[in-house]
């Protein structure tokens, strides 16, 4: 880690336009990176209402897609498209230094556990 709260996610040259890579062992849930128009966006791999992998989903454009319910989330800001989801999922700016790709966390609050078995949903699916 560079920055406090920065993720070394190595070279991702490899990572394809359109393509989406997990890196499981970031934070709760993981992180997913998205490389959209030649650039690297990286979120939490965690719908805010499923508690389901967003990498699960379909990349269209911006949009990343919930393989449960469909709501989409902007992967450049985290914000959702609506319900059945109530909020957007913590967003990362993604820099490249020296050819290694850093995920620098943007602000904001991640997804806490609402005592109902999910993360804001009444559900759990892993």
């Amino acid at each position: 880690m560079n920055e406090e709260g920065s993720h070394d996610l190595g070279n991702l040259d490899d990572l394809g336009e359109g393509e989406m890579r997990v890196f499981e062992d970031i934070g709760d849930y993981g992180l997913v990176v998205c490389r959209v128009n030649n650039e690297l966006f990286a979120l939490e791999d965690n719908c805010s209402h499923a508690d389901t992998p967003l990498s699960e989903g379909r990349l269209r454009s911006y949009n990343l897609t919930c393989p449960l319910h469909g709501t989409s989330f902007d992967v450049r800001t985290g914000e959702h498209s609506g319900p059945p989801a109530y909020e957007g999922v913590p967003c990362f700016k993604v820099n490249v230094e020296n050819g290694t790709a850093v995920a620098l966390p943007l602000g904001g609050e991640s997804g806490k556990d609402d005592d109902f078995g999910g993360i804001g949903g009444i559900f759990q699916t892993r």
